[in-house]
């Protein structure tokens, strides 16, 4: 299967960010699609939408992080779909102790550490 036929999703309240990780994926050959924060990401989810890794920042307005990681955990179906942490707040920060993640990659982003994480789950 291509990476293609595995969606990817994108979480960033930041406009420039979320473009270039878009940027970064879809070049690596994935499909792409974003929400500047949590509510969005979840309507999206909810609506259908099954990436095959969530790439989450934490700090964002209307829902951060940390409540779409808890509102993901009520749902079996967004249970399971892997996310990995992309955040400027430390993997050892006590809120992250509630955080299902497969990874935590700070920023600024390690290009290859993304992309072989994504690949890894796509």
């Amino acid at each position: 299967m291509t990476a293609a036929a595995h969606p990817v999703l994108v979480v960033e309240d930041d406009a420039d960010i979320r473009e270039v990780m878009v940027e970064i994926l879809e070049s690596a050959g994935y499909s792409v699609y974003s929400a500047s924060h949590g509510e969005e990401a979840l309507a999206q989810l909810r609506a259908g939408q099954r990436p095959c890794i969530i790439l989450l920042d934490l700090m964002m307005p209307v829902m951060d992080g940390w409540t779409f990681c808890q509102e993901t955990q009520k749902d079996p179906a967004l249970a399971s779909i892997p996310i990995l942490v992309v955040s400027a707040v430390s993997r050892q920060d006590p809120r992250n102790a509630s955080v299902r993640a497969v990874g935590h990659l700070t920023k600024p982003v390690n290009v290859g550490k993304l992309l072989a994480t994504v690949q890894d789950h796509c």
